[in-house]
């Protein structure tokens, strides 16, 4: 047996040390000394370890050719993006790539022959990306409607072929039996793997790296800051990871509200977010591919304080609060005053988000959210909005708005929120324009922000006289 493993009455276990990173790759335990974990695990992939199947194509998370998946230990699978991964958040995880697929007598894997026999590839460049979009779409168990498998690829590209013969490829391998990784790959406590990347394992040793280092980045997804080592070749000059910090990646719910930890992917966020806002289900599948959902975070989302994020408009409407913790304790933040200005927020330089705590709706109250892009999917937000209402015999008597896009900072909208409930639809529209200042840039001039954020109040006022509409504007 090799160095650093035994047996625990079942599967290999990989235990770390704290100068090295450890992971599996491809059932096989792997441990990686010398080199800066802000290596992009693509490099690492490519360079070090001569696997070629996994393609650089974006370098942005956007085209899925470096697309690797992620096995966990309840027999999830999930891909993700390797181009922006990094070296140091794959300790302790199990990865496959293409590789992997082919059993030891050289067999292809059911997904490969499933797209050799649609043909399903032209040139191949994208082909490793694809397949394994499908190796973690097979083991999900998932039906093979059409919208499912649109879901699915959406952050995949092809540029030289249809879709066509890939979906009928994604349709033949659904629900095909995954086996859970044979190796798991276990953690203990470690702080840091050189004196740039710090990995801490609870909340104490965070907080303690956050105050002897304020300079340092957080790290939750990467799907930001990742570009900074991918596209820009420039990564950042220390960093802490959150990913570990069983506070961060908690998800709790009562009654009334539901809490999301800071570092919680969006892929296990969104189960219990849509299950209290129905809404959030069709407005989060848009957010970003699969490959995004397994890595981006609420708190990194919010952390990051673009006024064109996704998520800060829809949660400033729906009440969310903000939990800061530091080493001189803890309070309470509503989001709205989380925003100062142009990427400023209130966050203290010894402090982090710990979660973020969202209201449920009372038995008066219904919530929708939109969002306007240049594209349907894999694309950030022009213009973005939520409304929470408080509705009695058709008439709106209470209300929470905010927008996305329409200001240097996401911003709710008291004003019009007062013209609403005082005076109308027709009112509040007129209430925008007085309101809010757009910003103007590529994805959009300020006057088409403001008329389309105009049109979405038009929109939001033809949902609730026809729940027949409100669930078409839905499946959009």
């Amino acid at each position: 047996m090799p160095a650093g493993l035994h047996e625990r009455g079942g599967p290999i276990t990989v235990v770390r040390m704290a100068d090295r990173i450890r992971f599996v790759l491809n059932d096989q335990p792997v441990e990686i000394d010398g080199l800066s974990p802000m290596t992009t695990l693509l490099d690492w992939l490519r360079e070090h370890r001569g696997l070629k199947g996994t393609k650089e194509g974006c370098a942005e998370g956007d085209c899925g050719a470096c697309t690797v998946v992620l096995e966990r230990p309840d027999g999830k699978h999930e891909a993700m993006n390797s181009c922006i991964a990094l070296l140091g958040q794959i300790d302790g995880l199990v990865v496959r790539t293409v590789e992997g697929l082919q059993a030891a007598g050289g067999e292809p894997h059911p997904v490969q022959a499933a797209m050799a026999d649609a043909d399903a590839t032209q040139c191949g460049f994208c082909t490793p990306g694809f397949v394994m979009t499908a190796y973690a779409f097979a083991s999900g168990g998932e039906s093979a409607d059409p919208d499912t498998i649109h879901d699915a690829l959406a952050g995949n590209l092809c540029r030289c072929t249809g879709y066509r013969p890939i979906v009928a490829a994604m349709t033949q391998v659904a629900g095909l039996p995954i086996e859970p990784p044979a190796i798991a790959a276990a953690r203990t406590a470690a702080a840091s793997f050189d004196d740039r990347f710090h990995a801490p394992r609870s909340l104490t040793e965070l907080l303690a790296l956050r105050a002897a280092h304020p300079d340092a980045l957080l790290l939750a997804g990467a799907t930001d800051l990742g570009l900074l080592a991918s596209r820009s070749r420039k990564p950042p000059s220390a960093v802490i990871h959150l990913a570990y910090v069983p506070e961060l990646t908690a998800v709790d719910e009562t009654s009334k509200d539901v809490t999301i930890g800071a570092a919680v992917s969006y892929a296990r966020a969104t189960p219990p977010l849509a299950a209290s806002f129905p809404a959030l289900r069709p407005y989060l599948s848009r957010l970003g591919s699969r490959q995004i959902r397994t890595m981006g975070t609420l708190g990194g989302n919010i952390g990051t304080a673009s006024p064109i994020g996704d998520m800060p408009p829809v949660l400033i409407a729906l009440g969310a609060r903000l939990k800061l913790v530091s080493p001189r304790g803890a309070r309470e933040l509503a989001l709205e005053s989380f925003f100062l200005d142009y990427r400023k927020t209130a966050l203290a330089p010894d402090e982090v988000i710990e979660n973020i705590t969202v209201p449920k709706l009372e038995a008066d109250e219904m919530f929708f959210c939109d969002k306007l892009s240049k594209r349907r999917d894999q694309d950030i937000s022009t213009v973005a909005a939520g409304y929470r209402l408080a509705v009695e015999h058709g008439r709106v008597r209470r209300a929470r708005l905010a927008f996305g896009g329409m200001a240097a900072t996401p911003r709710r909208a008291e004003a019009v929120e007062a013209a609403l409930v005082n005076d109308g639809f027709a009112a509040a529209a007129r209430a925008l324009a007085a309101t809010f200042t757009p910003i103007d840039d590529w994805r959009g001039t300020a006057a088409y922000r403001l008329q389309a954020a105009q049109n979405l109040l038009r929109r939001l006022e033809l949902r609730m006289a026809s729940p027949a509409y409100a669930l078409e504007v839905e499946a959009l």
